[in-house]
């Protein structure tokens, strides 16, 4: 078998039509054959054709690439963009993983609406993939390596290369005369990706010639078993479900047996768009978080995610961003005032609706909970801690020191969203004062929705 561009228009035709190819363009052989190849294909393309290219900052070389990849795109007629990025990974993580999660997030951020992001990962790629992973102890979903096509952000992620090995992409080079980067990294066997490719499969290609292809039909078999396995657990995913707020049922979780928990989570987790845990995270998730007791607050994380419950509730979610709760904001009057820390905005209006009340100025302040405050709800008559209103009202553990309060010459008139109060010198302006909470952080539990009998 050889590879050609009518082979990868093929395997693009299986694909739906997208609004723009947008090709990974590192320099490289893999990605020069892609990039010239969908140049060849020109208008038998439905849709036009980009590069990016992304510079790790790993190599002292690696600045002229960018350089090669613009004299290349040039000749081709094909718009590039550069990105340089500057990494700083923490002790005892993975070069490797911190440079590709970096290279998806620039990737992430740049496509387009409905775009499709082309990589050229290939068959000996795949089967590296899956060496690792076996390595690793990966479930059924690790076995499934690398998707020919998955959703990416705004658009598509498409491999479609994976089906052509690196000797036949490599004469393929050769025969139209390419000339490509050799980045003196790949010879590093310090990486447990390039140790495989030249200590181990050498001699596993030496005894199997074939093992990248029937290794890739291997993968493939697990993604297929993987996508069987998810669909039957989909059904049960809904079940402990609650529309009201994304939760999960935590009495309904652990009454299933420990190897469907398990999936149902990596499943719930990985629908979320969050990366899965190791089996190590995942015990802590079943053990610490829906182990605890109801009145505990747990907390599990992991890469750019956590899990967190309250009373019979699971909740998964983007780590919280710093918070000071000593911060404070004076209200001026302004129709919109704009909350620290991702907590979104309060918006101003009187009791008609009108935006922009005109307050006398320094007399009100939005601050936070530090602890130990009280106020007087309106109506109830009596004084009780702020602390136990926000636990009345299911306000979230998490969330209770962040939620914004509006003090009137120094006395606390209204917990944003939960309750107003009666200050002593309330001025006749508050009265008439309407404020909105918009927050984008889950913040307060939500009554469960009924489900349909």
């Amino acid at each position: 078998m050889s590879f050609s561009p009518d082979h990868l228009l093929n395997t693009l035709s299986k694909f739906s039509l997208p609004t723009g190819y947008l090709i990974g363009f590192s320099g490289g052989m893999d990605s020069h054959v892609l990039l010239y190849a969908m140049v060849v294909l020109g208008e038998r393309l439905p849709a036009p054709l980009r590069a990016i290219h992304v510079d790790h900052g790993l190599q002292s070389q690696s600045t002229t690439w960018a350089g090669h990849c613009q004299s290349v795109c040039r000749k081709l007629n094909i718009p590039l963009e550069t990105f340089s990025l500057q990494l700083k990974p923490i002790k005892g993580e993975s070069l490797e993983a911190v440079a590709r999660e970096a290279r998806y997030g620039v990737l992430a951020r740049e496509i387009r609406p409905g775009e499709m992001l082309l990589t050229a990962h290939h068959q000996d790629d795949q089967a590296e993939t899956l060496l690792l992973q076996l390595l690793r102890g990966a479930g059924l979903s690790g076995l499934a390596a690398m998707p020919e096509l998955t959703r990416f952000d705004k658009g598509i992620h498409a491999r479609p290369l994976l089906d052509s090995t690196r000797d036949e992409l490599t004469r393929y080079a050769t025969d139209v005369g390419l000339h490509w980067i050799e980045d003196a990294s790949n010879q590093n066997i310090e990486f447990d990706r390039n140790y495989l490719r030249h200590q181990v499969v050498p001699l596993l290609k030496a005894r199997w010639p074939a093992m990248s292809r029937t290794l890739s039909r291997s993968a493939g078999h697990c993604a297929e078993a993987d996508r069987l396995i998810e669909a039957l657990l989909s059904r049960e995913l809904e079940q402990i479900h609650d529309p009201a707020d994304g939760t999960r049922c935590v009495s309904l979780l652990n009454a299933l047996p420990a190897g469907q928990l398990a999936a149902l989570l990596r499943l719930w987790i990985g629908r979320s768009g969050y990366a899965l845990p190791g089996s190590a995270i995942l015990e802590r998730i079943i053990t610490e978080v829906l182990g605890s007791r109801l009145d505990g607050n747990p907390l599990v994380s992991w890469r750019g995610a956590e899990i967190r419950r309250y009373r019979d509730r699971l909740y998964l979610m983007s780590p919280l961003p710093s918070f000071d709760p000593c911060h404070s904001l004076v209200w001026r009057g302004e129709s919109e005032l704009s909350l620290p820390a991702g907590l979104g905005t309060l918006r101003f209006q009187d009791n008609q609706g009108v935006a922009g009340v005109s307050p006398e100025p320094g007399r009100y302040r939005i601050r936070f909970r530090q602890g130990g405050e009280t106020c007087r709800p309106l109506g109830r008559g009596i004084n009780k801690k702020i602390k136990h209103l926000l636990q009345e009202a299911g306000v979230l553990p998490w969330m209770r020191e962040r939620v914004p309060l509006l003090e009137v010459d120094g006395e606390i008139a209204e917990i944003i969203g939960v309750c107003r109060c009666e200050p002593d010198g309330q001025a006749p302006i508050f009265r008439h004062l309407k404020i909105t909470w918009n927050c984008p952080l889950p913040w307060r539990r939500q009554p469960p929705v009924k489900k349909p009998d």
